[in-house]
């Protein structure tokens, strides 16, 4: 097998496997598609294993590291490509909307260390337009729950929030030897598409997700449970929707939908209350 050679120790704090396989990697950047232009974002770079091709096919790229002591290294190592830009910080935090400015979508790629993977795929399905796509490597089981469909096991909250705001499309498996160290599980690439126009519109996001987290909270529960004091089961049954349904038998529209009523529900009560008021 080829493979690139190891220079720096893996950190357990900061979820480091290194992509060593060379076939690995030229598929990856192949299922990417880099052209020169893109606006390609790595988070997490490392030693450069998947930076290296990429920055060969579009010229230019920015990289997010959080591990201080691979920067210097990377910085040498591409020293003859002046449009590489190194960012030191945490993706977790990084302001991706402002990273893009006027300029066109970034694409944003990279090897997600497990520990952050599901909360940075939430953080980025919120910077909208700024994000043209994403190819992430994550463990398979986090890919899977991306790429579910409904009725599944593996269907549950993010994957509405993912299938919300993107096209998922889980690509292919990579093994534990293709890193060092090895990880115990097993590895996927996904491509996450945020919708031109999203297909089911929600007309409040934050309570939409609010409601989806309560419907998860006990799946072995029904909606008529799991949504108890939130929504009422003559609300689900208007919507035509059986308040006995389990939460991972829902589609992305049914709970928009659902979302949509308590939304339009509450502001009819609020005027309500305000017309009352007046009254007074």
């Amino acid at each position: 097998m080829s493979q690139v050679p190891q220079q720096h120790r893996a950190r357990k704090r900061f979820g480091q496997n290194f992509l060593r396989d060379l076939g690995i990697i030229s598929r990856i950047v192949r299922a990417i598609g880099p052209r020169e232009g893109d606006r390609l974002v790595e988070i997490g770079p490392g030693q450069g294993a998947l930076t290296a091709p990429l920055l060969e096919a579009a010229g230019k790229l920015e990289g997010i590291e959080l591990d201080r002591d691979l920067i210097p290294g990377l910085r040498v190592q591409f020293f003859n490509y002046p449009e590489f830009v190194i960012h030191e910080g945490d993706a977790l935090k990084f302001d991706f909307a402002e990273l893009k400015g006027d300029g066109p979508a970034l694409r944003v790629v990279g090897n997600l260390p497990y520990n952050i993977s599901t909360p940075l795929i939430v953080h980025l399905l919120s910077m909208g337009s700024a994000i043209a796509d994403m190819h992430f490597m994550l463990q398979k089981e986090v890919v899977e729950r991306l790429a579910a469909e409904p009725g599944s096991t593996a269907w549950g909250r993010l994957s509405v929030m993912a299938q919300y705001y993107c096209q998922v499309d889980q690509l292919f498996i990579v093994p534990p030897e293709a890193f060092v160290p090895r990880p115990k599980v097993d590895s996927a690439i996904v491509r996450l598409t945020p919708f031109e126009h999203l297909p089911h519109i929600a007309d409040d996001p934050a309570l939409l997700f609010e409601l989806v987290k309560l419907a998860f909270g006990q799946r072995r529960k029904t909606l008529r449970n799991n949504l108890k004091g939130r929504v009422s089961a003559e609300t689900l049954e208007a919507l035509g929707i059986d308040p006995a349904r389990r939460p991972q038998t829902l589609t992305v529209a049914e709970f928009v939908t659902i979302a949509n009523q308590v939304a339009a529900n509450e502001a009819a009560s609020a005027d309500n209350d305000r017309q009352g008021g007046d009254e007074g």
